[in-house]
């Protein structure tokens, strides 16, 4: 089921074989095959589209089901990478990042003797323990990777210092390269020779190609290459929800809360006049709200997004708002004039209106589209087994009355870690609140508390004080389970005589033995008890503290004896899925204390 507007530039890839290089009016595309095999027994929401990136020469659509189809001037392939979660496309260059956290690019500047042909590049990160990928940016000619430990490499050309290093010493670089540590976000564009990144204090720092100050930064407007990450100063106050940058200027979201404690979303611009939005001849040196009466007042800003030269925003009331060059006719107002101040698109009807922060916008190299992707699946795989165990009322030890004295059963434990652990009283909170609402409205709740997502706004605003965003699933579970009381760990492990209590939510998020053991229909209900007893203490000690935190002690010394009793047990429990897993980190360490005693 899918729903996607098209308008723009029809060319590199052409996307429509019968139609003009200008489409100047919102258009359905249609995939080649899309009302074929309707008798199949394909699930409807492996059809569905979940995102789509676009830059000068190729376009990518990727689905619900982890595959993508690319289009290269009139030929779709699909792609033959699975598990796909999110691509990212920019001038000769895309990457495309896996849910295993492995990121495949292709381009002139990554692979320049095989151009067309998709290499690992995260397996070219020289520390092996910064090889988990958790998000991926495309510029012009550079990528960008964020890793699970919170550090940003770029990869390709540094022509303009978009790498932050010096271009006459490093033009470019076929493997990533250490930029920043500590980033939580990284920001560019995929007609953008310029990067931005977030470190966990909300501080803002870029660097790349300025010469329309297109990075904000003021007094250095005049300085055409920033070759060295500068910290931007007087951004808006707020929470930075996106930026996004063109070829000669970048927006920004930020989120605050209005007089009524709403949140309300604001759009800045910096950069060259012609594309900001204000309709004023200069450029603006740093980041300017735009105004428009189109989006004040009650209305919201859902979604945006910024090509080579032109924006699109999309707003809670339904309206595509759009400014900037129009020359191919991509802010679809059915003639090519352009556009300095924002202008109301006009659509035609869409299927699915009633549900509009379902759609999503996405510029391209002079195209655009806006499409329908319902966030159909919100949880990770150890979120899913949460919800299959929150579904099981042997676990809901918990109980919340609605409105109309309805009972809504819940998980204490996952409560806990998802719940703001700095406040008191948080259950106690949410029962009030789950007291005004329905049993609807209180099963939407629950889900948002599970998936830490926005599935229903107005509701996650009302509850978003209590739920805790900031701490990683496994550092929670850690902190809760090692330090609560031991009636709460509920499945019995036994080695030599004594026994182990360990949470079964744990032990499911690292073997696929105990994922099956206890989540099985069938399957007994009772504690169960696995014998341990082949392992010495000190590798006992090593699976324990693991088992917790995904992580070894720094004053544990491996030995091979050590690894040769876990490798059994690694093998035997099926431990292996985890990332990085027991094996690897034992390994590394091993080898890393050799080479320090050497």
């Amino acid at each position: 089921m899918n729903e996607i507007l098209f308008f723009g530039r029809n060319l590199y890839p052409k996307l429509f074989k019968n139609k003009p290089i200008k489409i100047i009016k919102p258009i359905q595309f249609k995939f080649e095959n899309e009302n074929e095999n309707e008798n199949e027994n394909e699930n409807e929401n492996e059809k569905q589209i979940k995102q789509i990136s676009s830059g000068y020469f190729s376009t990518i659509f990727l689905f619900e089901n982890g595959k993508a189809i690319e289009y290269l001037n009139e030929n779709p392939e699909k792609i033959q990478i699975e598990n796909i979660q999110k691509v990212t496309v920019g001038l000769e260059n895309e990457a495309i990042l896996t849910i295993e956290g492995n990121v495949f690019a292709k381009g002139i500047d990554i692979n320049p003797y095989n151009p067309n042909k998709f290499i690992n590049i995260s397996s070219l990160i020289e520390d092996t323990n910064d090889r988990i990928i958790q998000d991926i940016v495309s510029g012009w000619s550079s990528i960008y990777l964020l890793t699970s430990n919170q550090n940003a490499y770029g990869i390709g050309s540094n022509q303009y210092g978009q790498l932050g290093f010096d271009s006459k010493t490093l033009k470019k670089t076929e493997k990533p390269i250490l930029m920043m540590k500590n980033v939580s976000k990284i920001f560019s564009g995929n007609s953008s020779e310029g990067v931005f990144l977030l470190n966990s204090n909300q501080e803002l720092f870029g660097c790349g190609y300025n010469q329309y100050s297109q990075l904000g930064l003021g007094e250095l407007r005049k300085t055409i290459r920033i070759q060295k990450l500068t910290k931007i100063q007087n951004i808006p106050k707020g929470k930075i929800i996106d930026i996004q940058c063109g070829s000669f200027h970048s927006i920004m979201l930020v989120e605050n809360e209005d007089e009524n404690k709403n949140p309300k979303r604001k759009l800045y611009s910096c950069g060259n006049w012609k594309y900001n939005g204000f309709g004023k001849n200069k450029d603006t040196y740093e980041f300017t709200e735009i105004k428009s009466s189109l989006f004040e007042n009650d209305e919201n800003i859902l979604d945006f997004s910024v090509g080579d030269e032109h924006n699109l925003i999309l707003t809670s009331k339904g309206k595509v708002i759009g400014f900037g060059n129009n020359l191919y006719g991509q802010l679809g107002t059915g003639n090519i004039k352009n556009q300095r101040i924002p202008i109301q698109i006009k659509l035609p009807k869409l299927r699915f209106n009633e549900e509009i922060s379902n759609y999503h916008i996405s510029c391209g190299y002079r195209k655009s589209f806006l499409y329908y992707s319902p966030f159909l699946s919100p949880f990770s795989n150890l979120e899913e087994d949460l919800i299959k165990l929150f579904g099981r009322k042997e676990f809901c030890d918990i109980s919340f009355k609605t409105e109309n004295g309805e009972i809504v059963e819940a998980h204490k434990l996952i409560l806990k870690y998802r719940l703001n652990q700095n406040q008191e009283n948080q259950i106690d909170k949410l029962q009030e609140i789950i007291s005004k609402k329905s049993i609807k409205e209180s099963n939407q709740i629950f889900e948002m508390i599970y998936s830490n997502r926005i599935l229903n706004p107005k509701l996650y605003y009302e509850i978003k004080e209590i739920i805790n965003s900031n701490e990683k699933i496994e550092e929670t579970m850690k902190r809760i389970y090692l330090n609560e009381n031991e009636n709460e760990k509920d499945f019995i492990i036994e080695r030599k005589e004594k026994q182990y209590k360990f949470p079964k939510l744990i032990l499911i998020m690292r073997s696929e033995l105990y994922r099956g053991m206890f989540l099985s229909v069938t399957n007994d209900k009772s504690n169960k008890v696995r014998d341990y007893s082949e392992l010495s203490n000190k590798s006992f000690q090593i699976f324990e503290y693991w088992i917790y935190s995904n992580q070894i002690k720094d004053d544990i010394q491996i030995t091979q004896e050590i690894i040769n009793e876990l490798e059994i047990g690694i093998d035997y429990f099926q431990l292996n899925q985890t990332n990085p897993n027991l094996f690897d980190l034992l390994i590394n360490k091993f080898k890393n204390q050799n080479q320090n005693q050497n």
